[in-house]
């Protein structure tokens, strides 16, 4: 009995001896890994990737008066359809305007009307959502009015409006944040409708307080989350809808640079100067899948759920 310790020692002995010494370096070298592609796969490594991207287009359109190497309005004829070199990054386009310029420029009016329609559908959904979801006799109606509004798609009720008040940057910001409002509103009243009844919120109204004010101190910061990832992926859908609505000559009017205004005067030469239209598509590309992956990463590091799984 005393030389089976013996003998289970010399057999681990001999079985460590036998293994291959590369199993050594995976205990290391393989949590080190796969701790590295989950942090960079995780919620805040998207988040910090989608946002680096987001924040170059908005630093080239708050600083495209620097960055911009000509008048994006400067016209020369004898210099159409030049292909990209040093003096013309990307090209000029059938009126010889330099097609890097334009971009710049046309990165500005992109986010001038994404921030615009977020501001403006943002706040009209948060308070039609609060109101629809605390007050349950209003709630039929504003919601069967979202709906309707819904029930339309968007680029259509987008060209629609605009048929009505004519196509200007203003008009374009306006059309787009009464299309994107259904979307802010049932994000916020499917919170409100969860939240108000809760255990705080019910001794808030046997304490008293008034309606108003506990829909301000108790209920409004609990939907700020999803609010905020709401207003990400809405901002990036503005993007193509203004991209779109200028490319059909509804949105933004000729000849200011928009990335829709690129494209569509780059469309009847694509076979004679492709960079006229792969330039402006590959920035509205990186600036809605820069959104979004920053929308998905911040909605994994925002929700409770996400953290536990």
């Amino acid at each position: 009995m005393q030389d089976q310790p013996q003998n289970q020692e010399g057999m681990t002995q001999a079985r460590d001896e036998a293994m291959p010494q590369e199993w050594d370096e995976e205990p290391i070298e393989g949590p080190l890994k796969r701790s590295l592609m989950k942090k960079l796969g995780g919620g805040r490594g998207r988040m910090m990737i989608g946002l680096v991207m987001a924040l170059s287009m908005v630093v080239i359109a708050v600083a495209a008066p620097l960055i911009a190497t000509h008048d994006p309005y400067r016209t020369a004829v004898r210099e159409r359809f030049l292909p990209p070199s040093a003096e013309n990054l990307m090209g000029t386009d059938e009126f010889g305007r330099d097609v890097f310029s334009r971009v710049v420029y046309g990165a500005r009016v992109s986010m001038y009307v994404g921030v615009g329609v977020v501001a403006l559908s943002t706040v009209a959904g948060t308070v039609i959502g609060l109101l629809s979801g605390y007050f349950r006799r209003v709630d039929n109606i504003l919601m069967r009015v979202m709906d309707a509004l819904m029930a339309f798609p968007s680029i259509l009720l987008a060209i629609a409006i605009l048929a009505a008040l004519g196509p200007h940057i203003g008009n374009v910001i306006i059309a787009l944040s009464i299309v994107y409002t259904p979307r802010t509103a049932r994000v916020v009243r499917g919170q409100v409708l969860s939240v108000r009844e809760e255990a705080y919120v019910e001794s808030a109204r046997a304490v008293g307080l008034g309606n108003f004010r506990i829909i301000y101190r108790y209920i409004l910061p609990n939907v700020m989350a999803p609010l905020i990832v709401q207003a990400t992926f809405i901002l990036a859908l503005t993007i193509i809808a203004e991209a779109g609505l200028s490319y059909i000559g509804a949105g933004t009017p000729p000849p200011t640079p928009s990335w829709g205004n690129i494209l569509a005067d780059g469309r009847p030469h694509m076979y004679r100067a492709a960079w006229m239209t792969t330039f402006p598509g590959l920035f509205i590309m990186i600036a809605v899948l820069g959104l979004n992956i920053f929308g998905d990463g911040l909605r994994d590091v925002l929700d409770p759920r996400q953290k536990e799984s």
